[in-house]
């Protein structure tokens, strides 16, 4: 427990609890052992992790509390009293979980610092993935003799706005799932909180924000392009490239529709990862049409059997 860990922001010499005691009240604490065997060692579990505190600030001033509160128990001469007092384990119970509820807020922060900054980062990817083709793609395909005709710069367009509504919708799922700190830290550990520090937590956090935004992206993109291509018919699209580009006063309006259903299908590929895959594992998905419910397939079943 007292062992620096690789890779996270603890103490480079991390001390033990009786590391903190002065030589000549050893013997007090020896005593304090014998009385408060419980307080004592979960005064040594926080002393150790109080060290491994996400926030260098928190650390310092987690050690001070803990020094502090076994300095004021070795210093009290209620701790000779047999078989304890009563008064002297209420205050060591209200301090320790004190301590742990500053522990347990050190947790959060380190949680929602590392997932803000891997879905800020993602964020700013996806800006990135969604101007440059626009910017840039017309000129480079320019250089390689490509013209895009309407259709075509509509296709490429409302696959850019599908994406980046998708990108958002993931940022949004995943703010409404992580409830708590603890919450990430049990699915990270597999119900062991204490098996890693916050520190690792925030870095994986931030590979996790990272992760969904792109996965946001991803699946959006698939689900426009299956879409576009008229493989799913359970869906029926407002409004088709070919529509909007034609000359008349009517496609021109469809303009409008064309934008909210994409922007629609996005979102929802982000937000709801089922849905998506879903979509995407339809047995129809490649031949147009919809897949058999179950009472048919059962139904079917019986038949060919009697």
């Amino acid at each position: 427990m007292c062992e620096a860990i690789e890779g996270a922001s603890t103490d480079p010499k991390p001390q033990g609890l009786i590391d903190s005691v002065e030589p000549e009240s050893r013997q007090d604490y020896t005593q304090f052992s014998k009385v408060y065997p419980k307080q004592q060692l979960q005064l040594q579990y926080l002393y150790g992790a109080a060290q491994r505190a996400f926030e260098e600030r928190t650390r310092e001033s987690l050690k001070i509390t803990v020094e502090c509160v076994l300095r004021d128990v070795l210093r009290d001469r209620r701790l000779y009293d047999a078989p304890g007092d009563q008064d002297l384990g209420d205050y060591l119970d209200d301090e320790i979980d004190g301590i742990r509820a500053r522990l347990g807020q050190d947790d959060a922060v380190a949680v929602s610092r590392g997932l803000n900054f891997g879905l800020g980062l993602g964020a700013v990817f996806s800006v990135l993935l969604l101007g440059l083709p626009l910017l840039a793609g017309v000129k480079a395909l320019g250089l390689a003799d490509v013209t895009l005709n309407c259709t075509d710069r509509w296709s490429l367009m409302g696959a850019f706005v599908c994406g980046g509504v998708g990108a958002f919708g993931s940022t949004l799922s995943v703010l409404l799932r992580v409830r708590s700190s603890e919450e990430v830290a049990r699915r990270q550990t597999n119900g062991h909180k204490a098996a890693v520090v916050p520190a690792q937590v925030s870095r994986s956090m931030r590979h996790e924000g990272v992760y969904r935004v792109f996965v946001g992206w991803i699946l959006a993109l698939a689900v426009y392009f299956l879409l576009s291509a008229g493989w799913v018919t359970v869906i029926d699209i407002p409004a088709t490239t070919d529509e909007i580009c034609a000359t008349n006063a009517a496609a021109a309006s469809k303009g409008t529709a064309f934008w909210g259903f994409w922007c629609a299908v996005g979102f929802l590929a982000g937000f709801n990862e089922r849905w998506a895959f879903g979509l995407l594992d339809r047995p129809g998905s490649r031949t147009g049409r919809a897949a058999p419910s179950r009472k048919r397939q059962a139904s079917a079943t019986e038949s060919n059997s009697t």
